[in-house]
């Protein structure tokens, strides 16, 4: 605390620097290749979902339908028998939508394959470099000024 400074101005001081401090950890965070690379992975993961969603419920689920009779799954339900109560109003049938349950669930088997292809394909490169990284390439062959210098200075050593 400065000379003739209150406790209450120099609690405000302190605040305002550990607050500049927040705020410059906060973007040394943000600026950070990992944190930038994880929000592209996510936005673009997101739309990889949405992706993989419309192929499944347009392209491959349709002639699954189709060949079982004209089936789309999303339809699919079982309904729960009403009960007539004397004196209350009639409720609409409760329905379990196990449909949508198969369909969603056939989305996350697809996206699962999809990033389970894209992992094993980016190890295949990993491995690959570290096989490159681990064996370093053979010393090159000395050429014949090499060798005949090496021979002079063996000669020499001799004598």
């Amino acid at each position: 605390m400065l000379r003739g400074q209150t406790t209450r101005e120099t609690y405000k001081i302190n605040n305002i620097n550990n607050m500049s401090k927040l705020i410059q950890e906060f973007k040394d965070f943000a600026v950070k290749g990992n944190a930038v690379d994880m929000a592209v992975g996510v936005i673009i993961g997101g739309a990889f979902g949405k992706i993989v969603s419309s192929i499944v419920d347009d392209i491959i689920m349709p002639p699954i339908g189709w060949l079982i009779g004209g089936v789309k799954f999303t339809d699919l339900k079982f309904t729960l028998p009403t009960v007539d109560i004397p004196g209350v109003e009639k409720m609409e049938a409760a329905t379990i939508n196990y449909g949508n349950f198969l369909q969603t669930t056939f989305d996350f088997i697809v996206i699962a394959f999809c990033v389970f292809l894209l992992v094993k394909g980016i190890n295949r490169l990993s491995k690959k470099k570290e096989e490159e990284a681990a064996d370093p390439a053979p010393d090159p062959k000395p050429t014949n000024e090499e060798k005949l210098l090496t021979e002079i200075r063996d000669l020499l050593k001799k004598q």
